[in-house]
């Protein structure tokens, strides 16, 4: 399957569209690292450092979950609700 590139410059459209730095673009100019890559583990650490950093925090301990945002969300539903509770919905 061939992906699909829409001509022009790409826009990043949250909360956007916004136009993407010229130093934003060259930096994201990489390929992805390849996930079962033993740079990994290495490179993983050294990320999660930085995000106690970001939230100013060494008792924190920050975790990854690799799945998209709806995937995130259902996890956190699923593990903090039981089955008959009751939610309210905004859509």
């Amino acid at each position: 399957m061939d992906n699909f590139y829409a001509a022009g410059r790409n826009h990043l459209f949250v909360p956007g569209p916004v136009n993407i730095p010229e130093p934003v673009l060259r930096a994201m100019n990489r390929n992805n690292e390849d996930y079962r890559s033993p740079a990994i583990p290495a490179m993983t650490k050294t990320l999660l450092e930085d995000v106690k950093q970001i939230f100013k925090t060494t008792s924190g301990t920050p975790f990854l979950f690799p799945t998209t945002g709806t995937g995130a969300w259902e996890s956190a539903l699923t593990n903090t609700l039981s089955p008959g509770d009751r939610v309210v919905s905004f859509l």
